[in-house]
């Protein structure tokens, strides 16, 4: 069984059987996750598994970015991340790095990119062990 105490922890439930929202809990935070009004049953009441994921790299890139900037003291005023996911399963991520920066600069913040957490988990052969509970 999973700790519900552990710092990763994400507990997921459906609101009710007639829609496909979700409730996810994670650390006291409360968010809702749905498919849009396109998608068969979907309601747009929240972000979509997809949504989520791409939000997932995005802030991982984000946010890896910014801790290399500040420990490196790289004068890097503000990132943008750009992502979509094309019908085939790709991932198009656009990084835009704001600040005076040499191309030297630029060239290590977007080899450094690809080393974020999340990034490197979806570069990977991932591995789910599922259980019934």
């Amino acid at each position: 069984m999973i700790d519900p105490n552990r710092e990763h922890f994400v507990k997921i439930s459906d609101v009710d059987p007639d829609s496909l929202v979700q409730n996810i809990e994670v650390r006291g935070h409360k968010i809702l996750a749905d498919e849009p009004k396109s998608f068969p049953g979907g309601n747009d009441k929240g972000l979509s598994p997809t949504d989520f994921l791409l939000s997932s790299l995005g802030s991982c890139t984000s946010m890896t970015l910014r801790l290399y900037a500040r420990l490196k003291k790289i004068p890097l005023e503000k990132i943008i991340v750009r992502l979509d996911r094309k019908a085939s399963g790709e991932i198009i991520r656009e990084i835009e790095l704001i600040g005076n920066l040499t191309e030297e600069q630029r060239q290590r913040l977007f080899e450094i990119s690809n080393k974020c957490p999340i990034h490197k988990a979806l570069s990977n052969q991932i591995i789910i062990n599922s259980e019934l509970v």
